[in-house]
């Protein structure tokens, strides 16, 4: 399904370790090089790496940090880092998204699909690709108060849904007020499709 998200201002448990984003630093992760200072009353969650209980929220913060983690530019490339110490569990669908509304809604910017954290299929938990690099939409729109959203479906073990979502500044030149893209899906939790195991199958899920 095609989605068209728009600024703000244009709409007036587990106890293994899996894999975490940490560039741009997703809320409030204690792992990141830099981090803003916590807002009253939160506190660090060092349970980034923990799967998104099946009939609770997305995310696990809607609470944003109170200043921007990284400042992106519409037509240029961006990096997103991955901690080096998760278990990465034989790849699976990485989908990465912009928001305006607090992740309510979110549009897709780059997908890789199939063999995320992997260069070829491989059944291990042991990362092979810990950074994607991938330019930013030329027409989505400029924003003091975007979100980026990481969303990862893994290909082996138990049906998880994996989630990071970061606060960033959009610049955009162009004057663009809206971009459409397919709207991001949350896979194995409440409301979505459960996607099984791959079992060798990569396709599973597409």
């Amino acid at each position: 399904m095609m989605f068209k998200i728009a600024s703000a201002a244009a709409l007036v448990s587990s106890v293994a370790a899996h894999m975490a984003m940490n560039e741009p630093c997703p809320r409030f992760s204690p792992n990141c090089a830099t981090q803003p200072k916590l807002p009253a009353g939160q506190s660090y969650n060092h349970n980034v790496k923990d799967p998104i209980a099946y009939d609770g929220p997305v995310f696990m913060s809607d609470v944003p940090w109170p200043q921007p983690v990284a400042s992106w530019t519409a037509g240029q490339p961006v990096t997103v880092r991955f901690q080096a110490d998760g278990a990465a569990h034989g790849g699976g669908h990485c989908q990465f998204a912009i928001s305006y509304d607090n992740g309510k809604t979110a549009a897709i910017v780059h997908k890789v699909m199939k063999h995320c954290f992997f260069n070829n299929p491989l059944d291990s938990n042991n990362a092979e690709v810990l950074k994607y690099t991938f330019t930013l939409p030329a027409d989505v729109p400029a924003s003091s108060n975007a979100q980026f959203i990481w969303i990862w479906t893994n290909a082996v073990g138990d049906r998880e849904l994996y989630t990071g979502i970061s606060d960033i500044t959009i610049a955009n030149s162009g004057g663009s007020k809206s971009y459409t893209g397919k709207s991001a899906i949350y896979p194995n939790h409440a409301g979505y499709d459960t996607i099984p195991a791959f079992n060798g199958d990569y396709t599973t899920g597409l």
